[in-house]
């Protein structure tokens, strides 16, 4: 027991000179704040890391202000989810494999909650004062992968293993163009969010595009 409580008497000590020598030292110029606090940042790989203050670290930052590529991806992908929530929406009643139908749930699932994560996110990055307002594109030929009303209108009227066919050909072809407008996104974005909401809608629908594949 006693060496038990040296051990952890050490280690306690050990912890409390590391954070002194922290709050307390230069390297590289970077001094600590009045409060005492700073920022380890990690260096490059063969880099040591660095102490900074809050004050360094706030100016390192990298900038991810929203660009056009960033309002663009939002703005067309919530368009884009839109349309797969109303083709998902038809399921229940008209696909005959169960499959099919529990595809169309994990869809409206996970789509909707991002519909409404992405109206957020616009709403917290309006258009700067002055800036010109983006074009509409309600065109849906605008977009890849958006089916046409024609389409729409084709998969309201099938039933059983016709449904089951057209959804699976409209659905897969739906997650590609989404998939081709996340790669512009993370090619010509500049911001954090948008970069991970992007990585992740490519990732979830990659997997969902095989195994639509699979099932046609």
């Amino acid at each position: 027991m006693a060496n038990a409580l040296l051990g952890r008497f050490l280690a306690a000590a050990l912890t409390a000179g590391l954070l002194l020598a922290l709050t307390g030292c230069e390297d590289g110029g970077a001094k600590a704040s009045g409060d005492g606090s700073v920022v380890v940042a990690p260096g490059r790989p063969g880099e040591e890391a660095r102490v900074l203050s809050p004050e360094q670290a706030a100016r390192e930052r990298p900038d991810d202000t929203p660009n056009a590529a960033d309002r663009a991806y939002v703005r067309h992908m919530i368009e884009h989810h839109r349309q797969a929530l109303t083709m998902s929406a038809l399921a229940p009643d008209r696909a005959s494999a169960d499959g099919v139908k529990r595809l169309a749930e994990r869809i409206a699932a996970a789509q909707a909650p991002e519909i409404g994560a992405m109206e957020k996110w616009l709403a917290r990055h309006p258009l700067p004062t002055g800036a010109a307002s983006p074009q509409d594109h309600s065109d849906h030929a605008a977009m890849p992968g958006m089916a046409t009303e024609q389409q729409l209108e084709e998969l309201g009227r099938a039933q059983g293993p016709d449904f089951d066919r057209l959804f699976l050909k409209l659905m897969t072809a739906h997650h590609e163009g989404a998939v081709k407008m996340a790669g512009e996104a993370l090619a010509g974005g500049n911001n954090v969010a948008v970069e991970e909401m992007a990585t992740e809608l490519v990732a979830t629908q990659t997997t969902e595009i095989h195994r639509m594949r699979a099932m046609g």
